[in-house]
């Protein structure tokens, strides 16, 4: 932070080699989670296709049903994509006025608070959505040692879910730093 914030010793050749990281780390997250959805299809097409009778999920495991808590977290996180976005627009323009001073006090006030109330927003749902899966989890008929069903939705849901905590605290840091501003 102090490099490139104050110091500004990041030269080109430096961000774009700070891109090309993250975009390598995303495409590996991706990979990550294909082999995740790449095993339940396997093996949910295999037990179809072997057996000649058709049990997925297996016998004695009751699937959750997607229309109810599944279906509030994927609301819940594309309305938190929403107040992301909305977070990073109200900091963009704050950095923005800060840098032209063209604005008054009182506009960049407006955007430091629009920020903050944003990522308050955000922050508030990732713990809402770590909260409904962990209920999910509590709920739910089966267990990680049922079976390929149990053990593959566990593992993609729960890596899921700690992807969502890590990018919640990650969040929870940028608004006490926006705070700190």
């Amino acid at each position: 932070i102090v490099e490139s914030t104050f110091l500004g010793c990041h030269t080109s050749l430096v961000v774009r080699n700070l891109r090309i990281g993250m975009l390598l780390f995303i495409l590996s997250e991706i990979f990550f989670f294909v082999s995740f959805f790449w095993a339940f299809f396997y093996v949910s097409i295999g037990e179809l296709s072997s057996h000649g009778v058709s049990f997925w999920p297996p016998m004695g495991t009751k699937a959750i049903y997607p229309w109810k808590v599944p279906f509030l977290n994927t609301a819940v996180l594309l309305g938190s994509g929403a107040t992301v976005t909305w977070a990073h627009n109200a900091v963009s323009a704050h950095n923005l006025d800060m840098e032209n001073n063209k604005s008054s006090i009182l506009i960049n006030k407006k955007w430091w608070i629009h920020g903050l109330l944003s990522l308050g927003i955000t922050v508030g749902l990732g713990v809402f959505f770590t909260w409904l899966q962990f209920n999910e989890y509590y709920m739910s008929s089966f267990s990680m040692a049922d079976s390929v069903y149990g053990s593959v939705f566990f593992m993609m849901t729960g890596f899921h879910g700690m992807h969502v905590l890590v990018g919640t605290v990650f969040l929870l840091v940028c608004w006490f730093r926006l705070y700190l501003h």
